[in-house]
């Protein structure tokens, strides 16, 4: 296989041109394939290796957010022009054998939250020794499972058009309350933009109203699908000539939801590909955001504890149809669920947004509430963890929390 974009994770990742952090369509390409060709792209972590493999969490709690996502790309296609689809077929994902380890952060409520912050507003983390495909946290005793590891961002370019659009939507959210914590949105920062290969002014200015890579968009980018995994086939909405393909914040494992917002187990990788074209694919197939075919592989997990939660808060309050609410009260039902075993909070929480969880939407209909669903899957942990009738017994044994900040 061609490594056709070799990362250094030695070097500071501004030195290097074939990376980027932010979305904008007159970045160069810094690559050209065919379609049909097959080749393998090296990623660096999110983070651009703020992260390191200690028991000190002042990393997370003090990690530069202006930085992510640090990307590999953008990659040419020939032949590609707005309108087509990209198709994407992922081959294989692995790690660096220089880099054979990952990270879980649950980040401060000053610094981007998670999805549960007002029960876990402070950082910490968890590493990850990785063993073949299955994976164990000196930080979360008792637990080892086999991991999906995706890409938690891939996409295009964005046209001129589609980022003026981005930025004027993000930018009228953002200023409803615009001294909310965390924001409401990312909007662009010219703080440690990386703009792979450009220079000089035109550097600069797309650097000024380059689109943040923090959300998923109509190009695809965070999407954080834990099923797009090797084996699987994603169909891209091309939007500039060339397509302009990138990618990055590859996860071992994740958890539906990536709730701890650090909440997979972030590493460094790398993705094997293959690409083709659907010309005119966008209008002969009414695509306007990206769609996949999942791979034939996956855990197989069979058991399940399914904890329920609906659009009532956990002070009572009542909310219509809302699938956030209802899957936040899943969410921590199975956590309390969990502490009875042992866990902390903290390590339940983390297990929740690395593990390969199931959540869906299971009732949307039924006023006033819905009734979403997580799906905890029984045999990662080496004990019985379903209720019985002599009650939880403490499983967990004796050792390091998640690590604090310092």
């Amino acid at each position: 296989m061609k490594t056709l974009i070799k990362v250094d994770l030695d070097a500071a990742p501004h030195s290097q041109d074939y990376l980027h952090n932010r979305w904008h369509p007159d970045l160069p390409m810094v690559a050209y394939v065919k379609p049909g060709d097959e080749f393998r792209v090296e990623c660096i972590d999110w983070t651009g290796g703020q992260i390191k493999n200690d028991d000190n969490a002042s990393d997370v709690r003090d990690v530069d957010l202006t930085q992510v996502h640090y990307l590999s790309g953008p990659i040419g296609v020939e032949g590609a022009e707005p309108g087509d689809l990209l198709v994407v077929d992922i081959l294989d994902i692995g790690t660096l054998k220089e880099s054979d380890w990952g990270f879980t952060g649950i980040f401060a409520r000053e610094n981007g939250g998670g999805f549960l912050v007002d029960h876990y507003p402070d950082a910490r983390k968890a590493c990850w020794d990785f063993h073949g495909i299955y994976t164990t946290s000196r930080h979360i005793p008792n637990v080892e499972f086999a991991g999906i590891m995706h890409p938690g961002l891939i996409g295009c370019l964005p046209s001129r058009e589609m980022l003026n659009i981005w930025n004027s939507r993000e930018k009228e959210l953002f200023d409803t309350e615009p001294d909310r914590t965390p924001p409401l949105a990312a909007l662009p920062n010219t703080k440690s933009a990386h703009m792979g290969r450009m220079t000089g002014a035109a550097r600069d200015a797309a650097a000024a109203e380059g689109a943040r890579t923090v959300p998923p968009r109509e190009h695809g980018g965070n999407c954080d699908i834990k099923n797009l995994t090797r084996g699987s086939k994603v169909y891209f909405p091309v939007y500039v000539k060339d397509g302009g393909l990138s990618m990055g914040d590859i996860h071992f494992s994740q958890g539906d939801g990536e709730i701890t917002f650090c909440g997979a187990i972030e590493m460094a990788g790398f993705l094997d590909i293959r690409v083709s074209l659907i010309k005119n694919g966008m209008e002969k197939y009414a695509i306007r955001n990206p769609i996949f075919m999942p791979s034939p592989l996956s855990p197989n997990y069979t058991k399940h504890i399914i904890f329920e939660g609906i659009s009532v808060d956990e002070k009572g309050k009542q909310f219509y149809l809302d699938p956030h609410v209802a899957y936040r009260m899943a969410c921590l039902n199975a956590i309390e669920y969990m502490k009875k075993f042992g866990y902390t909070g903290e390590q339940a929480y983390a297990i929740l947004g690395t593990a390969p969880v199931e959540g869906r939407i299971s009732g949307i209909v039924d006023i006033p509430n819905a009734c979403a669903t997580l799906w905890l899957p029984t045999e990662i942990f080496d004990f019985d963890i379903t209720p019985n009738a002599s009650g939880p017994t403490i499983h967990v044994a004796k050792g390091p929390d998640l690590a604090f900040a310092k």
